[in-house]
C-alpha cells in the first residue's frame, strides 16, 4: 500500500520514508509513525510523517496495518 492518502496512515504503523535528503536516490528508512504532519487527505508525493526517531520524511510504503 502506498502512503498517499492520510486515512491509510495511524501513530503506531510500521513504514518506508523517503528523507528529504534522499529525495534524489529514492533510499528509503523504516520506522514507526510518531506524528502525522500533512493536514490534506491526499498527497501524491506521500503523506509527510515524523518517525519516533525523529525523522521526517514522506510516506512511500505502508508496511504493516
Amino acid at each position: 500500500m502506498d502512503g498517499t492518502k492520510r486515512v491509510d496512515i495511524k501513530p503506531g504503523i510500521r513504514v518506508a520514508i523517503v528523507l528529504k535528503k534522499d529525495q534524489r536516490s529514492g533510499k528509503r528508512t523504516e520506522g514507526i509513525v510518531k506524528e502525522i504532519l500533512t493536514n490534506a487527505q491526499h498527497h501524491p508525493h506521500g503523506i509527510k510523517v515524523r518517525l519516533k526517531s525523529g525523522e521526517i520524511g514522506r510516506v512511500k510504503e505502508i508496511l504493516n496495518l
